[in-house]
């Protein structure tokens, strides 16, 4: 009698043994990629390859043991800290979270949220884009007035190519800039509105603090190619929108405008003077030494709705007498179609420096030397012929 009972419970094991050695057989021979795509249609989150790695770019923040709002606070990471990338998910109010490794002595793994965090392979376009004007000078220096994004072209077209957002204030060499058609831009200006702590980033059809960036009747608008320190980011080059940029023209040349806008300066005073940087905070400009300079000057009065116009349209160079303490005109170009890089070296005891001229719809280099004449007033002498502009 026991014998009978127990008889359907002992083939039912044997099928269940069977049953399980044969899945096990399966997915023996299943690929990784399918057993991963298994894996992961249990859950919304994402492995991350074994090679990702981010870099921090938040001033502060903070590693914490999970996405909850509870959650504990694990580690601090500030700017530039390196991090790997073991895994990503979204939470439900449409954030979205990074699980990472720090590189601290015991390794620490937590959760922190994405936008605090630069990819490795962005970065390494940013590097790129920086190694591109290695060789170019500084042609000025400016400030941002607001919190305004770093992209990685001269477009608003969307978020695919933002690197990061940079604080107002933030200081920066100009390499170079760009005027493009609106029609190519996006016609929601960039949101410029730091998202705080814990919420997500609101897409709007317009961000205020851009909203009255968009004048009417402008066709075109203009774009800095910048380079920036490791302590204003970690990406060392990207654009920046043209409105959102104030030139921080130094003390020592500022009142000396006549008409036309300083786009380019450079110092023209012995080898041992300190090279032109970005200003280390947001009145250092103001606060230069006197001595003698090479400026780009541009008029005001030209079309700027043309996408193909002249970066400058003459050279100012400003002497300074030390003895007197005084600064005076030591030479004003007629005008000419002028264009970047302005660059400068040395010869002993003379310097020459030169620029690019429109000739006849094709670009010419243009030299000039300066030095100081027996009585120690600065001359300066063209080494070719300067085009005249048309």
């Amino acid at each position: 009698m026991a014998k009978s009972i127990l008889l359907p419970s002992i083939i039912k094991f044997q099928m269940f043994k069977t049953t399980i050695k044969r899945l096990s057989a399966v997915f023996l021979f299943l690929p990784a990629s399918t057993l991963l795509g298994i894996t992961l249609l249990s859950g919304c989150a994402t492995l991350a390859h074994r090679e990702d790695s981010g870099v921090i770019i938040a001033r502060r923040a903070q590693v914490r043991s999970s996405t909850a709002l509870v959650a504990a606070d694990l580690s601090e990471v500030t700017r530039g800290d390196v991090v790997d990338i073991l895994e990503t998910t979204d939470t439900e109010n449409g954030e979205r979270w990074l699980h990472v490794r720090l590189h601290d002595a015991q390794g620490t793994e937590g959760w922190i949220e994405e936008r605090n965090v630069l990819p490795a392979e962005t970065l390494d376009r940013s590097r790129n884009l920086a190694e591109e004007d290695k060789d170019i000078p500084a042609q000025a220096t400016g400030q941002l007035r607001a919190n305004t994004n770093l992209r990685l072209s001269p477009a608003r077209t969307g978020d695919d190519n933002i690197l990061l957002k940079l604080e107002s204030g933030a200081n920066f060499e100009i390499v170079g800039w760009k005027r493009i058609s609106k029609a190519t831009s996006s016609d929601t200006a960039e949101n410029d509105d730091t998202p705080k702590g814990g919420t997500a980033p609101q897409k709007t059809e317009r961000s205020k603090s851009d909203s009255g960036l968009k004048e009417a009747g402008e066709t075109t608008e203009l774009w800095y190619k910048v380079r920036l320190r490791p302590s204003e980011s970690p990406a060392p080059g990207g654009w920046i929108y043209g409105k959102q940029v104030e030139l921080t023209v130094p003390s020592d040349i500022i009142f000396y405008r006549t008409g036309r806008e300083f786009v380019a300066w450079q110092r023209l005073d012995d080898a041992d003077s300190p090279k032109q940087t970005a200003p280390k905070g947001k009145d250092a400009a103001i606060e230069t030494q006197p001595g003698s300079w090479v400026i780009l000057e541009k008029s005001a009065t030209e079309d700027s709705s043309k996408l193909t116009t002249t970066d400058f349209d003459r050279v100012f160079v400003l002497g300074y007498d030390k003895s007197r303490q005084e600064h005076y005109t030591a030479y004003r170009s007629p005008d000419i179609a002028g264009y970047l890089p302005l660059k400068l070296e040395s010869d002993g005891e003379n310097h020459l420096f030169s620029i690019k001229a429109g000739d006849g719809g094709q670009l010419k280099d243009v030299r000039f030397k300066a030095y100081r004449d027996s009585r120690g007033i600065l001359r300066i002498e063209p080494l070719d012929t300067l085009p005249k502009a048309r």
